[in-house]
């Protein structure tokens, strides 16, 4: 014969109900039972261990029933005034209550005239939720004993005796044999700690129980982490986005993952992260900013020497760690973008945020999620930060954003930064094509020239492309921002050209007029002499090395005694080398639904 020992019948004033103990102290039942216990005392007795007497107890955890039927949240824990000598209750996966063929389900309820217990026999109508929180019970026969008062937290069980759901509702009507239960992974919503003890359709229960684990341990060390970094980290790229507000604990998070995450190994994955910090790997928060050295011969002399000698051993452009900030239009209006945040390491690519914002809140999300995509980053790794960009967006100044709003270091004053297209970014054919021009570049071990898109010129698109193919360019330079010669850049995003460069302001010159150059006695217009210093700046820096060469240009230009009349004050630097993301990039998940 099956134990039913842990079968609970709970009293507080003139209520009475039933519950289960599902540890050594603690009992489950429905808040409305012990909707009085601010004024009556909340007994707990064991009908077949009747040695135990009755038990005194609290209320420790509350649903948030607020008082109506309808309400949510009828879920309370009891804690017993001690530690009672049974075996706790066991718990079956919850769909095996809605697994068709309905299996029968058996309540032990304590209505009036049965203090010791009477059983009532009943199955789920459907896997549907009322409401998103109940499930709705009919008899199993027409006859027998219908959900009354004193079944109101009585566990709904298998014929072997394994609970899937809490009892809460009856219909009310005396030949309407139906009623409700709360199953299991709604219930835990309320507690999240009743997750540890169920079946997970899909995870592994030693993942399941070692992140209960960890769980309580970093409770009681009172580490504070962010539930939403650990929960984009565990579903990764593919997975379910993170809802729109977040959540407001770290069981709330995990509890997500455990019942609306298929991915069997999100569990451990959410586990191993948590797992890690509490350990104090990558604990030390982000590293300081980068310190590039003063422009001048001899740094210039010794970076190019450096960038030559890892360029030609074909590993330096693939040596970065990115940072990556990628955003893209939602879907919810002209207004709203995704940004989503993340950092490669050791070839995995793992997420830190991802939000759906108005283009306003853009930059404030960003500030404070690169911090935490660094810290991710291993000790010595060389940080390069890009921002994958709708191509309306190219020329934005990311790289005058401050680092947050208790530090105002540029960006680009702190971090190797680029920008990249996000068309091109998805782009098989592109990604294949810049692959083979990187090896060239890297084997070439020398410096990169200019192809020039000159201001005002009468180069034609068709033109461009095919010389910058016939040219086997490595680097376009342009004299002015991209929607001032829209079809010209577009040549240059469409050929396997890994670097553009271009000042975010223009000059006054009209693009369609004669090449200003070629007006005998009059200077270069802003434009052209753009590309002169670009040309000089870069004859000996190699196409690997250009991130942080272009840190050093910003230095130089923010510390200019003229920042803004400095010709690299604006510069903007796409850099594109597939082999930093060795992951397929994908799509952006919207939180629009």
């Amino acid at each position: 014969m099956r134990s039913a020992s842990w079968h609970a019948r709970i009293a507080c004033g003139n209520e009475v109900g039933a519950g289960f103990l599902v540890a050594g102290h603690r009992v489950l039942t429905c808040a409305h039972v012990v909707r009085g216990s601010g004024r009556a005392a909340v007994t707990v007795s064991f009908p077949h261990a009747r040695e135990l007497g009755e038990l005194s107890a609290s209320v420790v955890v509350h649903g948030g029933w607020a008082g109506d039927a309808a309400d949510p949240g009828d879920v309370a824990v009891l804690e017993l005034d001690r530690r009672v000598p049974l075996d706790p209750a066991g718990f079956a996966a919850p769909d095996v209550a809605y697994t068709d063929p309905y299996p029968r389900l058996v309540a032990y309820g304590f209505p009036e005239g049965y203090d010791e217990g009477t059983l009532a026999e009943y199955q789920a109508v459907s896997g549907q939720l009322i409401a998103g929180e109940w499930l709705e019970l009919v008899a199993w026969h027409g006859h027998g004993q219908p959900l009354v008062a004193g079944f109101s937290g009585a566990a709904a069980t298998l014929p072997d005796g394994r609970v899937v759901g809490m009892v809460t509702a009856a219909s009310g009507t005396p030949d309407v044999r139906k009623g409700r239960m709360l199953p299991l992974d709604v219930m835990a919503r309320y507690w999240p700690e009743l997750g540890e003890l169920v079946p997970t359709p899909g995870h592994r229960d030693d993942a399941r129980r070692r992140l209960y684990a960890l769980l309580r341990r970093a409770a009681d060390a009172g580490r504070v982490c962010d539930p939403n970094r650990l929960y984009v980290d565990a579903v990764g790229a593919f997975g379910p986005p993170l809802p729109t507000d977040g959540f407001p604990t770290l069981g709330a998070a995990a509890a997500y993952v455990q019942w609306e995450v298929p991915d069997p190994e999100a569990v451990d994955r959410f586990a191993g992260r948590l797992g890690e910090l509490l350990d104090g790997v990558e604990a030390s928060g982000p590293p300081a900013a980068p310190t590039a050295p003063a422009p001048g011969p001899a740094s210039a002399s010794a970076s190019a020497s450096a960038s030559a000698s890892a360029s030609a051993s074909g590993s330096a452009s693939a040596a970065w760690s990115p940072v990556v900030v990628e955003i893209d239009h939602s879907g919810a209006g002209p207004d709203q973008v995704t940004v989503e945040v993340s950092a490669y390491r050791d070839g995995r690519r793992r997420p830190v945020g991802t939000r759906r914002l108005p283009r306003t809140g853009v930059r404030a999300y960003v500030q404070g999620r690169i911090d935490e995509a660094v810290a991710q980053l291993a000790p010595d790794a060389d940080e390069l930060v890009t921002f994958v960009l709708p191509r309306e967006w190219l020329n934005e100044a990311v790289a005058h954003w401050e680092c947050g709003a208790e530090d105002s270091t540029p960006l680009g004053c702190a971090y190797p930064l680029v920008v990249t297209d996000r068309a091109r970014h998805r782009s098989g054919r592109l990604r294949h094509q810049l692959r083979k021009k990187w090896r060239k570049l890297d084997l070439s071990g020398r410096g990169t020239e200019v192809h020039r898109v000159e201001c005002g010129t009468r180069e034609r698109p068709p033109s461009l492309r095919k010389r910058l193919w016939d040219g086997d360019a490595g680097l376009a330079g342009y004299a002015v921002p991209p929607a001032t010669a829209r079809q010209h850049f577009e040549v240059g995003l469409t050929v396997p050209v890994p670097v553009l460069l271009w000042p975010r302001t223009g000059c006054a010159c009209d693009w369609h007029e004669d090449p200003p150059r070629a007006r005998a006695g009059e200077p270069p217009c802003p434009g052209s002499a753009f590309l002169d210093r670009l040309a000089d700046s870069l004859a000996e820096v190699p196409a690997a090395e250009l991130p942080r060469h272009v840190l050093s240009l910003r230095l130089a230009a923010d510390a200019a005694d003229e920042p803004d009349r400095h010709w690299a004050r604006d510069l903007q630097l796409l850099w594109d080398d597939p082999r930093c993301f060795p992951e397929t990039t994908a799509s952006l998940h919207s939180p629009v639904a």
